[in-house]
């Protein structure tokens, strides 16, 4: 594919979510840009995650897809006027290349009304979900390895449409309003929250690891999107007792966007796998993310993607004391 003089090369990416995804994709936006520095990319997303999306160099046109709540009321006369007017919105340009990185029936369907030569994925990778009829809905179905990081399956798809592999780390070229600073009191972000019972730390291992960072001289920041977390938020923050008033902040509720910028006000993080863990690693912060399950290999930091102060630890579910040399360990790969 060229993008000779006076022909800008025109990618449509569709992820429409979750954020993990979303984050992992963010990479493959700057491969293309690397490939062909004109191009114009645009991107169809969730609303809820649209004011990160953004917040990425490169992205042109952010499409808001709300399908997820198009699905409850599919054949209600307003779902279909907001239907249509999402299709009339999608087909106002013609791409050289669509691209459908999700796999899903509900993605491809919305790849198969963009106009351009559709590509997607002909196989389902482990850990992630695919559903065999994404890829009969496109027009070249391409095949990538099947034990395959996410961040790196979005590279190869991408890369293959466009005809140029991706090379080197990831660049997120995700940009916050304001950039990270160091101060005299830092603050640590425990991403508590995650979509999944299963993927949580206990509160008081929350606890234990508290104190021990308070004690470091850090400050505790409680990011918190729901009545759930802000719950969990609050009795991590009780449980450090004394310490509360002055080295704990339990965050408001925020919008994606602001999140960000206060996250990246942080001077690292210590989360479980969830979709603001994986900001984390975009924004280059120091890291260490919890899985309760082998399952990091897929979605977490990798010393192959230069994370070298970003760390993935397993256990069942990890040790206080483990998290902590985690800790202790990429803050002295950070400096």
């Amino acid at each position: 594919m060229s993008d000779g003089e006076g022909a800008r090369v025109k990618v449509l990416l569709v992820q429409l979510s979750p954020l993990g995804d979303v984050v992992h994709t963010m990479p493959a936006v700057q491969d293309i840009r690397a490939a062909h520095p004109d191009a114009l990319i645009d991107w169809v997303v969730e609303p809820a995650f649209a004011p990160l999306v953004r917040r990425v160099a490169g992205v042109r046109r952010v499409l808001e897809c709300p399908m997820q709540r198009w699905r409850r009321a599919w054949w209600s006369g307003a779902t279909r006027a907001e239907w249509r007017a999402f299709k009339a919105e999608l087909q106002q340009e013609s791409y050289d290349a669509v691209i459908d990185l999700q796999g899903l029936a509900a993605s491809a369907v919305v790849a198969k009304l963009a106009r351009g030569t559709r590509f997607g994925l002909a196989n389902r990778t482990e850990g992630a979900s695919y559903e065999p009829l994404a890829g009969w809905l496109v027009d070249r179905a391409i095949r990538v390895e099947p034990r395959i990081h996410a961040l790196d399956r979005a590279r190869v798809l991408a890369g293959a449409a466009l005809g140029r592999a991706p090379e080197g780390p990831p660049k997120y070229g995700l940009n916050p309003k304001q950039r990270v600073f160091r101060s005299a009191s830092p603050t640590v972000a425990f991403v508590h929250g995650t979509s999944s019972d299963a993927k949580l730390w206990p509160v008081e291992h929350w606890v234990q690891l508290g104190k021990r960072v308070i004690e470091a001289g850090w400050r505790i920041a409680l990011p918190q999107g729901n009545e759930m977390e802000h719950t969990r938020a609050e009795l991590i923050a009780a449980g450090l007792q004394y310490e509360k008033a002055f080295h704990v902040e339990v965050w408001p509720t925020l919008a994606l966007d602001a999140v960000l910028d206060r996250l990246a006000l942080t001077q690292g993080v210590i989360g479980v796998d969830s979709g603001l863990s994986h900001v984390a690693v975009a924004l280059d912060l120091p890291h260490v993310q919890l899985y309760n399950a082998p399952t990091a290999w897929r979605t977490g930091p990798q010393a192959n993607h230069g994370h070298r102060h970003q760390v993935a630890l397993e256990g069942r579910p990890p040790a206080v004391q483990a998290a902590w040399l985690a800790w202790s360990n990429v803050l002295v790969a950070a400096s």
